[in-house]
């Protein structure tokens, strides 16, 4: 689970064009919208898009992915219940 966790770190740092972090910087238990990370509707987007590219998992309703992306570890533990690739 670690090895995946970060990798999403790695997958999360390029996406989002935050070139000053290392996936040390980023906490796996910390939210990652509002007073974790700071990420935006926008940022979700981009954490949809990193899910179906590379791990072939299209998410069905908005809802869905606001329990999926509470934290980095809560985004690992869904990948690996139901990746594709």
């Amino acid at each position: 689970m670690e090895e995946l966790v970060n990798e999403l770190k790695k997958y999360l740092i390029e996406a989002l064009n935050l070139e000053e972090m290392t996936p040390d910087d980023i906490d796996s238990d910390a939210p990652l919208f509002g007073e974790g990370l700071g990420l935006d509707s926008i940022d979700a987007l981009e954490l949809i898009v990193i899910l179906d590219k590379n791990y072939g998992i299209k998410l069905s309703s908005p809802a869905e992915g606001k329990n999926i992306f509470r934290s980095i570890r809560t985004i690992a533990a869904y990948v690996a219940e139901h990746r594709t690739r």
